[in-house]
């Protein structure tokens, strides 16, 4: 291979207009990702039971319905090793632009399925292939988005700017929920199940095309055309580029292909252990242990969810300027302190029997403990990696921090919540979650303005 000429380690310029249209893009998928996943939970306890798995039992039926749903999480982790890698190669607009199509077309087609009366079990197989490709694509989604968007951002603004994937997730929960409570609300239960439950899916191919519109108008990240080890748009592989750095003298790539990985990595699936598993417990368990264990009303954590998520379109941004202004470090242990102190305090709230106490309760875990959490999130993980491997390593860390926590921690929690009878083992996981976060965040370095072109990690 002959020697090139190295860019500069400046960024290629952006303009607002840029930016701003990032910023929709990363909103946008973000959205969609969330939507769908939440249109389908909702589904799978309301209707797919009754539509695809019709010979089982009720209760085996909605194992059955919620065993698809897990398998979306599986087919994440492989595409975020899939996506992130071709995200560090080729591009991140081009894996954004692919992702989006997987997500938006797999959840159009869930909606025109053929009903297992039908077609009989080819009905529930093919649900499995959609929510493949579905997890697939959105295992590189969100990360893909992260990085985009705190590339794209000016160096002061990049806490603030990458929240915005935040309340892409927050919107679209929100969105999917409000369908479907509103289908539940106006159809009947025959008009639910013959026809109502595709609306919510079919929906969603508006939002795909307008998000495939403005995906395809999104420059490359600067960040990514800026770095050393990228020609001609595509980047070197290892070997090629500790020829080419020998051949130009470039020390700063050969540190970095030689720099020992992991430690990073490690740190930022600490991070992710907060708030992922935080999130487990108040936004999926809790609402079944309120309604089951201590027989409160249905829709008191539901519609404590639905306040908590209002309020997080103010909590997001706001701790996303707190990062900018002050670091990531101290505010990440500031809401991890907070969470600690409040597990117990919380759970004492939700055992009173008070309404009002019990929302006030969700409300203030799922900021402090969760949203706040997760607007920081992004922007110090895509800070802690260098540019050459910073996708592929993020969209794993989010993936296998997930696993960890939100998938297996509602399963642990409702597991102990039955062999002790009480609420302190749920206490003591979050508090665990929390601490692990806390140990996460006092073993990094703080990463504010850090040079994202570095091809290094930041430790």
């Amino acid at each position: 291979m002959s020697a090139h000429t190295p860019p500069t380690t400046q960024h290629p310029e952006r303009s607002t207009k840029d930016l701003a249209k990032v910023a929709a893009s990363g909103w946008l998928g973000t959205a969609m990702e969330f939507m769908d996943f939440q249109l389908y939970s909702l589904a799978a306890a309301l209707v797919f039971n009754r539509l695809f798995f019709p010979d089982a039992s009720p209760a085996v039926g909605l194992i059955a319905s919620m065993g698809v749903y897990g398998v979306g999480y599986v087919a994440r982790l492989a595409g975020a090793v899939y996506f992130g890698r071709m995200g560090d190669r080729l591009g991140r607009k081009k894996v954004l632009y692919i992702t989006i199509a997987l997500m938006g077309g797999s959840t159009t087609l869930i909606g025109i399925l053929p009903t297992y009366a039908m077609i009989g079990i080819w009905a529930p197989i093919l649900l499995v292939v959609l929510r493949l490709a579905q997890g697939f694509g959105a295992g590189a989604e969100l990360a893909g988005a992260t990085v985009m968007l705190v590339e794209y951002a000016p160096v002061r603004r990049r806490g603030l700017i990458g929240s915005l994937v935040c309340l892409g997730t927050n919107s679209g929960t929100l969105a999917a929920s409000g369908i479907w409570v509103l289908l539940v609300a106006t159809l009947s239960e025959e008009q639910l199940l013959s026809w109502g439950w595709r609306l919510p899916f079919l929906f969603s191919f508006v939002l795909l095309i307008v998000a495939v519109w403005v995906r395809r108008s999104i420059k490359e990240s600067p960040v990514f055309e800026g770095r050393d080890d990228v020609v001609d748009g595509v980047a070197l592989t290892k070997e090629q580029a500790l020829a080419d750095a020998k051949a130009n003298g470039e020390s700063t790539i050969e540190a970095a292909l030689h720099q020992k990985k992991g430690r990073a990595f490690l740190i930022a699936v600490g991070l992710r252990f907060g708030q992922a598993g935080n999130s487990g417990l108040i936004q999926t368990f809790l609402i079944g242990y309120l309604a089951t264990t201590l027989l409160v009303d249905r829709s008191v954590g539901t519609t404590a969810i639905l306040y908590g998520s209002l309020l997080g379109f103010v909590t997001i941004p706001v701790v996303g300027l707190l990062g900018d202004r002050f670091g990531r470090r101290p505010i990440y242990m500031a809401l991890t302190t907070l969470t600690i102190l409040f597990a117990i305090p919380m759970f004492m709230m939700l055992n009173s029997g008070d309404t009002g106490l019990i929302t006030l309760a969700m409300v203030l875990g799922l900021n402090i403990g969760v949203l706040g959490l997760f607007s920081l999130e992004g922007v110090t993980m895509a800070e802690l990696f260098g540019a050459r491997t910073r996708f592929t390593q993020l969209a794993l860390a989010k993936e296998i921090g997930g696993i960890l926590t939100t998938a297996i921690g509602p399963v642990l929690a409702a597991s102990l919540t039955v062999a002790t009878g009480h609420w302190w083992p749920l206490a003591a996981m979050i508090i665990g979650y929390s601490i692990v976060t806390l140990t996460a965040t006092m073993l990094s370095p703080e990463t504010r303005g850090r040079d994202l072109v570095k091809l290094e990690d930041a430790i």
